[in-house]
């Protein structure tokens, strides 16, 4: 039941912030959100109907040529987007100013992707015939996703003017980090590799003074090929320079990498 909150979520964020941010302003970036911004403006068809008109073609050919992975949960974000689209269509435009369209419409459109993302389904579109292509050509799923974009935002570009598909791609850049933010949320850890000769006092202070749990892998030196054991410890962005300090208090010829983890999952740390 989860899931399907996320995805109806996701979607209707999705759908309002097309329309009252995207459309209004001219901001094709990419997806067929992009394609109906551009037929809505050159022969005023209905972005809503385009959209089924691309989403639900779309999603057939992804279970002909891709199998039934996508199921129920892609079928729901694949026809209740456009509807939502239809249902907004008369809200007002919530800024008239490209740029601020391009960030917040980005914003928003990453917003509700990431929400539908965790809800473990898609709302199609290009996204499968990103991956269609990418099964039948060879090329990876990430190429053909920004050649699809790319497409979409040079014809942004040439149906309205350069400014516009400039707008476009500060939207779809916006619109993918926003995504990763929802994704792998705002925290971020790190994750440190120790090799010191006073093992034993490093680690009991990571497990009493910073009470993170501690790892020791099994290493070898390249050098004399004597055994040099690793500690490896994840710890949050705030306790980092605590380990710092504490390692660097008992062996100062400690030698430390550092690492972002943008996720940590498990005791400690966030459960998904």
């Amino acid at each position: 039941m989860k899931d399907y909150v996320y995805i109806i979520l996701g979607a209707a964020i999705v759908a309002i912030s097309f329309n009252v941010f995207l459309l209004p302003n001219k901001v094709a970036s990419g997806g067929v959100s992009g394609i109906s911004t551009i037929l809505d403006s050159v022969f005023g068809w209905e972005p809503a109907y385009v959209q089924w008109a691309f989403n639900i073609p779309l999603f057939v050919a992804g279970i002909i040529f891709l199998g039934w992975q996508f199921g129920l949960k892609t079928a729901i974000g694949t026809v209740f987007l456009p509807l939502v689209v239809f249902l907004t269509r008369d809200w007002e435009p919530w800024t008239l100013e490209p740029l601020l369209g391009a960030l917040f419409g980005g914003i928003g459109v990453g917003l509700g992707l990431g929400t539908v993302f965790r809800g473990k389904a898609s709302t199609g579109g290009t996204d499968l015939a990103a991956q269609i292509i990418a099964k039948y050509t060879g090329l990876t799923l990430g190429a053909c996703v920004a050649l699809i974009d790319g497409l979409i935002v040079l014809s942004a570009a040439i149906v309205f003017e350069i400014e516009a598909g400039l707008y476009a791609l500060i939207g779809l850049y916006v619109t993918s980090k926003t995504i990763d933010l929802v994704q792998v949320g705002f925290g971020r850890s790190k994750m440190t590799l120790i090799i010191t000769r006073k093992q034993e006092e490093v680690r009991d202070g990571i497990l009493n003074k910073i009470d993170r749990g501690v790892t020791k892998l099994q290493a070898y030196g390249g050098y004399t090929d004597d055994a040099r054991p690793i500690l490896m410890c994840v710890v949050d962005q705030t306790e980092f320079t605590k380990l710092k300090q504490l390692v660097k208090n008992i062996d100062s010829e400690a030698f430390i990498v550092v690492t972002d983890a943008s996720e940590v999952l498990g005791e400690g740390f966030k459960r998904d």
